[in-house]
């Protein structure tokens, strides 16, 4: 593994450069991520958090845990969000590997389990996930997929 996997509560320095990668990939305003962020900082419960995968200083994956990721199923909660790899990284577990430890980290604070939703249909369950159901995304003419992830790994 040539890059490390790090929580934004151990490294609050990255928050600015964090916002705007995730801002850049998903076109969120830059401020509710920043607003997120700083809510993670705070630690006054277990979500929000965020996560990047970094090779030296540059942030090639990240994803984040919220508590809904703009859908209409509020009680399927928090949810896995924001997850991405830069283009040169991907297809060498980035992604696979923020998965498995960001489970792990968010059981470790007693949250289990988590949800997600994606229109990807078969990368999720190489890694636990299972198809759960389908949701109403907000300002969305399709639903879209919703899958959970249990914690038994």
């Amino acid at each position: 593994m040539d890059y490390k996997i790090v929580r934004l509560t151990d490294r609050p320095e990255l928050k600015e450069q964090a916002a705007r990668w995730f801002h850049e990939k998903w076109r969120i305003p830059l401020e509710a991520y920043m607003e997120s962020m700083e809510e993670c900082l705070e630690e006054k419960g277990p979500v929000p958090q965020w996560y990047m995968a970094l090779d030296g200083e540059r942030i090639i994956g990240g994803m984040g845990v919220i508590e809904n990721d703009f859908h209409d199923r509020k009680d399927l909660a928090p949810n896995v969000c924001a997850v991405y790899t830069e283009e040169d990284w991907r297809g060498r577990g980035v992604a696979g590997s923020l998965l498995r430890y960001v489970c792990a980290d968010m059981k470790e604070k007693g949250i289990d389990p988590l949800y997600l939703i994606t229109d990807h249909t078969s990368f999720y369950e190489r890694y636990g996930w299972e198809y759960l159901c389908m949701v109403q995304g907000e300002g969305e003419a399709e639903k879209i997929r919703m899958y959970i992830h249990r914690g038994e790994e």
